[in-house]
């Protein structure tokens, strides 16, 4: 939905970019049309059969269980310690324990073990502009990157799109991740689920709908996202004053549905006269339910009163230095108790590599500050792309920890590689030597997705061909 032009000219707001360009994609299902036929057949949404229900990860050289009541100080460290999987979780973590009768015991000496990353902001679909606009900031970009390709999207490229940067980022260890996606023709919707679902990730799906239809939200919930069990559902806005209808409508089905609501908040000065926080404390959505992104340009005052509310933030500094968008004030929001959590940000961050993600967090900070000691510090960052990504985002009762009875999402990391080995302090070098080739294994909900050193019944060699012919196909759409 587009506002009336401003007798003042400005930079248009994120959210008013991301309806003009959205709308015109999904106009046939809005006008009550026939929606596109899918390139392939539709497959019905199924997730990937479980792995081995009972797995012994025997002799980590290092384990960080993100829990300092299993193990010792604040990330949960262990030497030489075992890591026992049943049913999909946690069941034991310490040293010397006794193999079940029925396990699959896997060896890791002289390998690292923590909890799988939490990308708790992500755009996957944004893979099929890799690389573009770099000379852009966020609304250069969106007019000449996302305008140029969402339009030409359909169900079968789009899913190799998603399917592309969804095994991208397990392959770099991310075991959950939040896609707040501007495409709502159920058509794509479908494919875009299905790519996900198909991966074996855990995910959130972030609805932005473009008009008040709680009926279409609550379809594509309960049709398409519900039925995955490693799936759950947003609802995405941006928060504007000259769209607080829409706004508050996001507000309202979110509420209904009993999810959180997912905003793009001040990722660009310009933004400050559409008072977004403003907006969201009008509608009464400034609370435990809230996931603020970017918030790059809040005040003090709007800091606090984020802090006061218990709404959660998400730091996304490869995309806000790429896009000259400015830097989170991190330590003002630890000061007033905010969670928060790190995002990937889609085409804007051109990685799936959080090592890269964590140390740029570090860095944008000293940079800044010019004092090395600043917050964050590498436990603070470790914590903050594993469980404080999961606290963000309301689900640390099942993920971010490698805490008995949570769900089993972590990785394995291999140190014996020339990026980060001879062992010094392995934890600083996981945040400032790490790379996705020393992701060894990743597990989640107990499923292994990669192992030893390759995603497991993946082609990636074809899901690479498929993406290319993608892209091939929409820009020659263009003419």
């Amino acid at each position: 939905m587009q506002s009336a032009a401003p007798t003042t000219p400005r930079a248009p707001s994120r959210r008013n970019l991301l309806a003009g360009l959205g709308l015109a994609a999904s106009a046939p299902l809005l006008l009550g049309a026939t929606p596109r036929v899918m390139a392939t057949q539709a497959l019905p949404i199924t997730p990937h059969a479980p792995g081995s229900r009972t797995v012994l990860l025997r002799g980590a050289r290092l384990v960080l269980t993100m829990d300092p009541a299993v193990g010792h100080g604040p990330l949960g460290t262990l030497e030489n310690a075992d890591v026992l999987i049943r049913n999909g979780a946690v069941a034991a973590v310490g040293q010397g324990l006794q193999a079940p009768a029925d396990a699959r015991i896997q060896d890791l000496s002289g390998k690292l073990v923590m909890p799988g990353f939490v990308d708790a902001h992500t755009h996957l679909w944004q893979s099929a502009i890799r690389g573009g606009c770099t000379d852009g900031n966020l609304f250069g970009w969106f007019q000449r990157c996302t305008d140029a390709q969402r339009g030409r999207l359909t169900p079968a490229t789009l899913h190799s799109f998603v399917r592309l940067a969804a095994l991208d980022a397990i392959q770099a260890g991310v075991t959950t991740l939040v896609d707040w996606v501007d495409i709502f023709a159920y058509d794509l919707v479908e494919s875009y689920v299905r790519a996900l679902a198909g991966t074996g990730v855990r995910f959130t799906y972030a609805m932005y709908p473009p008009k008040p239809d709680g009926q279409l939200v609550a379809r594509v919930k309960r049709e398409l996202v519900d039925p995955v069990p490693l799936g759950s559902f947003h609802i995405a806005t941006h928060a504007t004053r000259s769209a607080r209808h829409l706004n508050h409508a996001h507000w309202e089905t979110a509420q209904e549905l009993g999810v959180m609501l997912n905003s793009h908040v001040l990722e660009r000065p310009e933004q400050r006269a559409d008072d977004p926080l403003g907006v969201l404390a009008d509608i009464g959505a400034l609370g435990p339910s809230l996931l603020l992104n970017h918030a790059i340009h809040l005040t003090e005052d709007e800091i606090a009163a984020v802090g006061a509310h218990d709404a959660r933030a998400v730091h996304c500094p490869l995309s806000n230095m790429r896009l000259a968008s400015g830097i989170m004030p991190l330590p003002a929001f630890r000061r007033r108790g905010v969670k928060v959590g790190l995002g990937l940000d889609g085409g804007t961050n051109d990685t799936s590599d959080f090592h890269a993600l964590m140390k740029t967090a570090i860095g944008l900070q000293r940079a800044r500050s010019m004092e090395a000691g600043v917050f964050p510090q590498v436990e603070d960052v470790l914590r903050m792309a594993t469980l404080g990504g999961a606290e963000a985002l309301g689900i640390a009762d099942r993920v971010g920890s490698l805490t008995p009875g949570k769900r089993a999402d972590l990785v394995v990391l291999d140190p014996a590689a020339l990026n980060f080995a001879p062992r010094f302090d392995w934890v600083g070098q996981i945040v400032f030597n790490g790379r996705p080739e020393n992701i060894d294994a990743v597990y989640v909900d107990g499923r292994p997705l990669k192992l030893d050193g390759r995603l497991v019944d993946v082609d990636t060699a074809r899901v690479v061909r498929e993406a290319e012919a993608a892209a091939a196909r929409i820009r020659a759409s263009a003419y």
